[in-house]
């Protein structure tokens, strides 16, 4: 896809969901109309898309739907504040991002495209690691506000762990593109390849 492409897409996308700038405590009928606007400034960026073929429609549609799901999710959280509405926005954010990111690996092929795949699967995971982490981590802030000294010594357990699980699933994720990468190679430097993958991920 051309630069051309991308730069026509995002223009039209950007031209929608402005309701997450709302502020926080609305009211029912203010989330009710957010609500509504959302879905009608989809609508319209969907119909947008149109002017698109092949697998740039495709991929602007996947930049609509997630503006569109990352600003429900925005709103949820105005509408309702809490940890988890906070997780969710972040959860749809990665999603979003995974989803455009897969429709532009189509453009290519071979190994090209699998690791692209690859590397688009692997920032969902570091993106819901880091969301994952970010509310293990609030949580136990709130734990810590008891302020004992068991809550204290708690919520710093379940911090250092939300971060050390996060870096597991990251380095998981950033071999299994390294990996990826090597089979585009043959014979030793394959071999060679998948060995070093193995040293700096420690697998």
């Amino acid at each position: 896809m051309n630069k051309q492409n991308i730069a026509a897409i995002l223009a039209i996308t950007s031209l929608a969901f402005s309701t997450g700038a709302m502020a926080q405590n609305m009211s029912k009928s203010e989330y009710k109309a957010a609500d509504k606007a959302i879905e009608s400034e989809y609508k319209s960026a969907r119909t947008s898309c149109d002017s698109f073929a092949d697998n740039a429609r495709d991929i602007c549609m996947a930049v609509a739907k997630g503006r569109e799901k990352v600003a429900k999710a925005q709103l949820e959280a105005r509408y309702k504040p809490s940890k988890e509405a906070d997780y969710e926005v972040n959860i749809a954010r990665a999603k979003a991002d995974y989803n455009v990111a897969h429709e532009k690996c189509d453009d290519k092929a071979g190994n090209v495209k699998d690791v692209c795949n690859k590397e688009a699967e692997a920032a969902l995971v570091r993106g819901k690691a880091d969301a994952k982490s970010q509310l293990k981590t609030s949580e136990a802030i709130a734990t810590d506000n008891e302020k004992t000294i068991d809550a204290h010594l708690k919520a710093k357990e379940i911090s250092e762990e939300a971060r050390h699980d996060a870096a597991a699933d990251k380095r998981d994720a950033d071999y299994s593109v390294a990996k990826e990468k090597c089979d585009a190679m043959a014979g030793d430097a394959r071999d060679l390849c998948v060995n070093k993958a193995k040293v700096l991920y420690k697998k």
